[in-house]
């Protein structure tokens, strides 16, 4: 569904002086008016998103609505103001497709309207009695108001003030020149009927163009949400990244120092090379340093500091006594035999199974919750399934991403992670990650 767009302005023609003329803003005004109603855009009626089966409903609904004014546009004429001949059934005819046509070239449908209008008040002129209304029959002014308001619900303001003015100024003119002599003047009914069915079609666009304008706000900042915490895990494993890699240079450059002293008599060769090596493993720490500085500069407290060694699984234990302390059963089972795996590969996992056991307390309170580990010849498994909650869940606070911030740890070593509901009630997330990630990555 679309409003219909808004016309570009008129070129402004200035004044040798700058300003704008009074001849030019009155021919831009103009040139705009014609613009906005003489135009067959299409604009169609916008379909309800939900439930489903009630989207084509406003459809039927004017439909049958055109159905019935076209049978009373037609009964009125012939038997209230008793217009012989084919008249009164193409008036009714003409009021119908007028509503009609509203649910998809609202402007149209008006210029439609307004002729069946005139028609009407042409063929029943001479046909008034007393007490009976001109030019306006009682269905016909319902009928042109249905019109107004399916034409004020998609046009712009200015639009709706336009189609609104010029029925009302018509029919105070015809009355005025044309009134039959028995005639009674309506002129404010039409006047209040029209103008409240303007405002009310602009209240409900400016409703659904602000309730739309809503929706795709949330639907970013959600989007926005989710890309500001999937950079924020990133940020987090690099520099966790950054203590594991920044480790492994400093052990290289200490062996290149010492090596020279545990060979007999090393030739000059053998010391230059283990100089360069030592060379560039600093240069390299450095350079780490230096490009990572900046996220621990950001987060001066974060667990990820130099002076904080990063957690493995040897520390697993631990982990699972403050989440015991917290009021949740843990049970932890470890199969294969275990042993010291990759700095990245231990980092990772206890990570997944610490981020698993904190969604198990926020979002299963009193579940018990099975951890398992097992140790593959190539692969490490991981394993973390949590029981339905037994006591009532707190709302969550923040983004809820931590699924996220799981995958990408995995992805990263060239692992896979699956989370999802059991079908027993609770949640499980398992993942597998590869001994070696240099093997698996290549």
């Amino acid at each position: 569904m679309n409003d219909q767009s808004e016309h570009p302005a008129a070129p402004v023609v200035r004044t040798p002086g700058g300003a704008v003329g009074p001849a030019a803003r009155g021919r831009g005004l103009l040139r705009t008016v014609a613009l906005d109603l003489f135009t067959l855009e299409r604009n169609p009626l916008p379909r309800l998103s939900r439930p489903r089966w009630l989207a084509w409903l406003p459809h039927i609904a004017v439909a049958y609505v055109a159905v019935f004014f076209t049978f009373l546009t037609t009964e009125q004429m012939g038997d209230r103001y008793h217009v012989t001949g084919g008249y009164p059934l193409v008036a009714g005819l003409a009021t119908g497709a007028s509503i009609l046509l509203a649910m998809f070239r609202p402007v149209a449908a008006w210029w439609l309207a307004l002729l069946a209008a005139g028609l009407v008040a042409t063929h029943i002129h001479d046909h008034v009695g007393v007490g009976q209304s001109w030019p306006w029959p009682p269905s016909g002014m319902v009928a042109f108001a249905v019109v107004l308001l399916l034409a004020a619900l998609r046009v712009p303001p200015r639009v709706t003030v336009i189609i609104v003015a010029v029925p009302v100024v018509l029919t105070g003119l015809a009355e005025l020149a044309l009134q039959p002599k028995h005639g009674e003047s309506f002129i404010l009914g039409v006047l209040l009927l029209f103008s409240f069915v303007g405002v009310l079609g602009y209240a409900l666009r400016a409703t659904r163009l602000a309730r739309t304008r809503l929706v795709e706000q949330e639907t970013l900042t959600e989007e926005e949400r989710a890309q500001r915490t999937l950079l924020e895990e990133r940020s987090r494993i690099a520099r966790e990244l950054h203590d594991v890699v920044a480790h492994h240079m400093s052990v290289i450059s200490i062996q290149a120092q010492v090596a020279p002293h545990l060979v007999e008599n090393p030739s000059e060769e053998l010391k230059e090379n283990l100089a360069g090596i030592r060379e560039n493993a600093l240069e390299a720490l450095t350079e780490l340093r230096r490009v990572l500085g900046v996220l621990r500069s950001e987060h001066p407290d974060d667990p990820a500091n130099p002076h904080h060694p990063q957690p493995t699984l040897a520390e697993l234990d631990g982990l699972v006594d403050n989440v015991r302390g917290a009021g949740l059963t843990v049970t932890t089972e470890i199969a294969g035999i275990r042993r010291p795996l990759a700095p990245g590969v231990e980092l990772t996992a206890y990570r997944i199974v610490q981020e698993a056991l904190s969604n198990c307390l926020r979002h299963a309170p009193g579940s018990r919750v099975e951890v398992g580990i097992a140790y593959g010849p190539q692969e490490l498994h991981l394993c973390i399934a949590n029981t339905a909650p037994t006591r009532p869940v707190p709302p969550s606070q923040g983004a809820g991403h931590g699924l996220l911030g799981m995958r990408e740890r995995a992805g990263m070593l060239g692992g896979e992670l699956a989370a999802g509901p059991r079908p027993g009630g609770g949640y499980e997330v398992s993942a597998v990650l590869p001994m070696d990630p240099a093997t698996k990555k290549g």
